[in-house]
């Protein structure tokens, strides 16, 4: 099986004459844009929509399939300078549109009768949700060539600070136990069953941040400041305002979701105080044990042994996905394995000029590898099912973005509880799926409170390292409570965790789908394979409509408390079989 993915059906490398010939393309269709931007005054209103819906799918494509083949090999290798140099100079052509398809946005959304002329046309209406946005947000628009200057200093400003912390993170050398390794690798120690190992592994982490604190430190300070900037340009009350616009989604969802997660704190707090008892704390449970595994861990993985296992897991849930799981092993898909500067973490990437998708892991053969590997998957499953959309319907907001990837977290860690062997086996799971929920509860909580205080405090102040891991210090002592040892966190938090330094306050999107993904599975369990054309069904609604009008597909309505009241309970029930499992195991 591979270890690497495969680009070559994108882009042969950055010499292929195809990728020159697309930039051209690129170039001649952005200059045909803006031309017919400077003729909108003087063109009918029905044809000038359709033709600029033509032009931005075509635009789309080709942009998207050059800087999505440079992104995929800049994070394979952020050593690899032809691959930054290259996503440099695609982003500069594409910022070149910015200022006309801004004059095209302002226009069509003063037009008086727009979604009449959108509903009666059969090549329009199918975007009538993108329009309707449209139309919304035409007063957030910077006026003149604004979007366009905006769109070009971000390339030197954000995007710049954003790729300088990606580089600084993957090749800061980190020493452990006299040796050189990597950071993706280091956090990987995390989940070793040898205590000292993890509490090494954490303190040579720490270590490392010292080194890079202060410039990253400055990049995010800059991107936040910058944010505040466009947020006050354009009218916005608040960057949070912003986001929640962005993501097609209400205050009120978010309000009713935290609102319920603060009353179900304390249950992890209990959670998190019965592991460290477990593994001999009193105080609370140290940073370097929050991924400790309890009970009889399950049997290391090899790359194959997940593809075996995920697509047989999930032939019992849907072909559909089953099938498209086997294709993404077998053509090559994935990138495995941790190396020295490649990005950490896990991440998805639609590539829509081959109506695949492409997954980064830094796999290590664990049972929450496959897991994460289930996740991404998820991510792809979800990709493939809007695949039928036009093509400028293929986005979907943040908070549903995770959807898709939660709910596979379910299937697996369902399945994998019901065949435990024996009770060992099973608290161990149990244990494995309640760490992933508090990182997804507490430790999402912690990071929106963060950045809130980043928010609240960067017009007035420059944030230096030390405030900044004070800032981490206070929220996850909040959102922890007294689960945690107080005097064993993680103050460097904000420097590895790259959602910082990309979408304002891409954070609470993961609280969100792991609670919205529990209560479809909740739904899953009761209906059946009834539920599951009503899944997917939901699954391409996403990206044309609201947050809370796509969940309506399932009937559930967002604002309502009890709903993520309900998911919580899940959790909450785990937490409770978790307690009484170690308790009984201590008798």
């Amino acid at each position: 099986m591979n270890d690497v993915w495969n680009l070559e059906p994108i882009y042969h490398g950055f010499d292929d004459p195809a990728f020159a010939r697309d930039y051209e393309t690129g170039k001649a269709l952005i200059a045909q844009f803006a031309a017919f931007a400077e003729s909108l005054p003087e063109r009918a209103p029905a044809q000038a929509l359709r033709e600029g819906v033509a032009l931005e799918e075509k635009i789309s494509a080709i942009v998207g399939k050059m800087a999505g083949y440079a992104s995929l090999r800049q994070s394979a290798n952020t050593k690899d300078p032809e691959a930054g140099s290259q996503l440099g100079r695609i982003m500069q052509l594409f910022s070149g549109l910015a200022g006309p398809r801004a004059a095209y946005q302002d226009w069509a959304g003063k037009l008086p009768d727009l979604m009449d002329l959108v509903l009666g046309d059969p090549e329009l209406k199918d975007y009538a949700y993108r329009f309707s946005n449209l139309a919304e947000n035409s007063a957030y628009l910077l006026p003149g060539r604004g979007e366009e200057i905006a769109a070009k200093l971000g390339m030197s400003g954000g995007d710049a600070w954003s790729d300088l912390q990606q580089y600084l993170t993957s090749t800061v050398p980190v020493t452990y136990r006299g040796k050189r390794t990597n950071l993706s690798t280091i956090r990987n120690l995390a989940y070793d069953p040898d205590p000292q190992v993890r509490k090494d592994a954490y303190e040579a982490e720490i270590a490392c941040y010292e080194r890079i604190a202060d410039p990253v430190a400055y990049a995010l300070n800059s991107i936040k400041l910058e944010t505040i900037s466009d947020c006050q340009l354009r009218g916005y009350a608040s960057p949070l305002e912003r986001t929640l616009k962005h993501a097609h989604m209400k205050r009120e969802t978010l309000d009713a979701m935290f609102s319920a997660i603060d009353e179900y704190l304390p249950k992890f707090w209990k959670y998190l105080k019965t592991k460290a008892k477990a593994l001999g704390h009193e105080n609370g449970l140290p940073w370097y044990d929050l991924f400790a595994p309890v009970g009889a861990a399950s049997t290391t993985f090899t790359a194959q042994d997940a593809r075996d296992y995920l697509v047989n897991l999930f032939a019992g849930f849907d072909q559909e996905l089953s099938d498209m799981v086997a294709r993404a092993f077998d053509n090559a898909w994935i990138d495995f394995y941790p190396r020295d500067g490649k990005a950490g973490g896990a991440f998805c990437a639609s590539v829509e000029c081959l109506g695949e998708s492409r997954i980064l892991t830094n796999f290590d053969g664990m049972f929450t590898d496959v897991v994460t590997l289930a996740h991404e998957l998820g991510h792809a499953f979800h990709n493939q099912c809007i695949r039928d959309h036009r093509p400028m319907n293929h986005g979907y907001s943040m908070p549903v973005a995770e959807t898709a990837s939660t709910f596979n977290e379910c299937v697996v860690m369902a399945s994998a509880i019901q065949a435990a062997k024996d009770e060992a086996e099973k608290l161990n799971l149990i244990e494995s799926q309640l760490q992933d929920a508090t990182q997804v509860i507490c430790d999402i909580y912690s990071r929106y409170r963060f950045e809130t205080m980043v928010f609240e405090n960067r017009e007035e102040r420059f944030m230096h390292a030390p405030t900044l891991c004070d800032f981490m210090l206070t929220a996850q002592k909040q959102s922890y409570g007294d689960g945690l040892d107080h005097s064993c966190l993680h103050p460097y938090m904000w420097v590895c965790k790259s959602h910082y330094y990309g979408p304002t306050f891409y954070n609470f999107p993961y609280a969100f789908g792991a609670l919205f993904a529990r209560g479809l599975y909740a739904q899953y369990e009761k209906e059946g394979a009834a539920f599951v054309p009503k899944y997917k069904r939901l699954l391409h609604t996403t990206p044309i409509a609201s947050v809370e009008d796509a969940a309506q597909v399932a009937g559930i309505d967002l604002t309502d408390g009890n709903f993520w009241r309900g998911a919580l309970d899940t959790i909450a029930e785990q937490i409770d079989l978790f307690c009484a499992l170690v308790e009984g195991g201590r008798g």
